[in-house]
């Protein structure tokens, strides 16, 4: 049997930000982008109170592995986690995938991914069919 996925919450008041280790390709484009809420020198790492939950939601619009999403907290209030389909292959890097999608892995295990899914091109990723960001350490070009 495979290892169970870790998977972390961070609750305020409107909405539960979940955070999936084994996800994450490390881009730092969270604490880059909003560091009063994502600040890995800190336990826990994330800060619901480090910001407006409105600028917590675009800071993980933008995470590009899907690692960050959130929920809402407040009953009956059912956001569009569904978005128009786009692909971007980054240069040198994976292929990014925008919107919902119901993956079948090679074990036959399904999963649901929302907003945005980062595939490897490079080959290398120990994480397969997602990138774990092992394109830079191979100097992959493509």
């Amino acid at each position: 049997m495979g290892e169970k996925e870790i998977i972390k919450e961070y609750s305020n008041q409107d909405i539960t930000v979940v955070w999936k280790p084994k996800t994450c390709t490390h881009s730092k484009n969270c604490w880059k982008g909003l560091l009063q809420v994502f600040n890995p020198q800190n336990r826990p790492w994330i800060n619901m109170d480090g910001a407006s939950t409105e600028r917590i939601k675009k800071q993980i619009a933008a995470c590009p592995s899907g690692a960050l999403s959130y929920r809402s907290n407040k009953e009956g209030d059912q956001e569009a986690l569904a978005l128009e389909t786009k692909v971007e292959a980054l240069e040198n890097g994976p292929l990014l995938v925008y919107g919902t999608l119901n993956i079948t892995n090679s074990d036959g295990t399904k999963e649901k991914r929302n907003k945005t899914t980062a595939f490897c091109r490079c080959g290398a990723s120990q994480n397969k069919p997602f990138c774990d960001g092992a394109h830079t350490d191979v100097g992959f070009e493509g």
